[in-house]
């Protein structure tokens, strides 16, 4: 009852998902080559983080396109949890990837090595280039999937800018230990926005509500209606991350249509609340069947 089925994912997303991974893949072979030609730690931390977006990449764009599937018998809400559990994998790879980061960078602090300035500069900044681009084709899509994806892209950018700092300070003044410094604050970016994002996945697969709906309000609101006497049994997630789904329980006091009652809440949450998919039993305010489960035989007492 006030059905409204979510919509999946459009074909944009997928297809900026596309230009972005064709983009990395292009100039993480560049970073890498680059990285150990020059000794530089800050760029080999964002051309291995390049490499590993090149599969996170891959997987958010077969998420994506999994996502889009319909609804089949054996999957009936369809496959937009492939999205997130996409992005549960790729924030989990994230942290990972900085917990290397910080290990690397510790040992070099110690013992700064030997850096090529000037070619870690030339490679970092081609990298700030293509990392901008991809930034800005990712920009405004708030899918989960699609904000695993920019979180990605923006921590290779902000290596970019740390990588290119860097070798800025090893030119100007040969402080060589700017480069493993640079490539900790990388790592500390990339594990703040990798946490976040991990736990909104959880959220989601925990089938909690999503964070800017309040289910108490939304309660209030519903047993505020005319007509309405109580509501019981609400549930409020989502699938992917997108849209909100609803169903809840209404207990009607006979002073209106049953029909009336539920045009209001359905229209109270598609306009106050954003939930196009709602589904409401309504139950009269005497309903109140009890069932003996120890009783031998629950459908003669029902008849009685």
């Amino acid at each position: 009852m006030g059905h409204h089925h979510a919509i999946p994912p459009a074909a944009g997303s997928s297809r900026r998902l596309a230009v972005v991974l064709a983009l990395t893949a292009a100039y993480a072979l560049a970073e890498v080559a680059g990285g150990v030609l020059s000794g530089s730690l800050a760029l080999l931390a964002d051309a291995g983080h390049m490499v590993t977006d090149v599969m996170a990449l891959a997987l958010a764009l077969f998420a994506a396109w999994s996502a889009r599937r319909p609804p089949d018998p054996a999957r009936t809400y369809g496959y937009q949890r492939a999205e997130i559990l996409a992005a549960l994998v790729n924030g989990v790879v994230l942290i990972l990837i900085a917990v290397m980061i910080f290990v690397e960078a510790w040992k070099r602090l110690a013992h700064p090595p030997e850096v090529e300035a000037g070619l870690m500069g030339g490679v970092a900044a081609g990298g700030l280039l293509v990392n901008i681009v991809a930034a800005w084709i990712l920009h405004g899509d708030h899918g989960m999937n699609q904000r695993a994806a920019f979180l990605h892209v923006l921590g290779d950018l902000l290596g970019s800018v740390g990588a290119l700092t860097a070798a800025v300070l090893i030119w100007a003044f040969d402080w060589t230990w700017a480069d493993p410094a640079a490539s900790a604050l990388i790592g500390a970016f990339i594990v703040a926005g990798a946490v976040r994002l991990v736990l909104e996945a959880l959220n989601v697969l925990m089938e909690g509500a999503p964070s800017h709906l309040d289910t108490r309000d939304i309660e209030g609101c519903l047993g505020r209606l005319a007509g309405v006497a109580g509501v019981h049994d609400l549930h409020v997630w989502t699938l992917g991350g997108r849209t909100p789904l609803l169903t809840a329980h209404l207990v009607l006091d006979h002073s209106r249509p049953a029909g009336v009652v539920l045009r209001q809440a359905t229209e109270l949450l598609r306009r106050d609340y954003g939930i196009e998919h709602s589904t409401l039993q309504l139950e009269p305010a005497d309903f109140n069947i009890v069932v003996d489960l120890a009783a031998p035989e629950p459908a003669d007492e029902l008849r009685r």
